[in-house]
C-alpha cells in the first residue's frame, strides 16, 4: 500500500530517465541533499535542444521529467546542444 509519499530519487535513476527522456548524448547528475534526493543540480547535452532558447529548453527538460521532478525539492538544470558542449569542452 502506498503512503501517498514519493520516493526519493537517485542519481542513477535521475541520470537514466535523462537520457532515455531528453535523447541526451551525455549527462552529469550531483545530488546536492547530501543523500536524500531532494535535491539535484544536472548538467544535459541533447541535440533536442538545437535552435531552441534557453528558456524553452528549460521547459522541455522540465516537460520531459515531470514525475521525476515532481519528487523532489529542487531541481536545477544547465542545457547546451552537442555543438555548444564541445566548444566548451575545447576551452578546458
Amino acid at each position: 500500500m502506498s503512503s501517498g509519499v514519493p520516493t526519493p530519487m537517485s542519481v542513477d535513476s535521475l541520470k537514466a530517465a535523462i537520457l532515455a527522456k531528453v535523447q541526451a548524448t551525455h549527462v552529469e547528475v550531483e545530488d546536492k541533499s547530501g543523500g536524500c534526493g531532494a535535491a539535484f543540480e544536472v548538467v544535459i547535452v541533447s541535440p533536442l535542444f538545437e535552435g531552441k532558447p534557453l528558456l524553452q529548453r528549460h521547459r522541455l527538460v522540465n516537460d520531459l521529467l515531470k514525475q521525476e521532478i515532481g519528487a523532489m525539492h529542487a531541481f536545477s538544470q544547465k542545457t547546451y546542444t552537442p555543438e555548444q558542449w564541445a566548444k566548451m569542452q575545447a576551452t578546458k
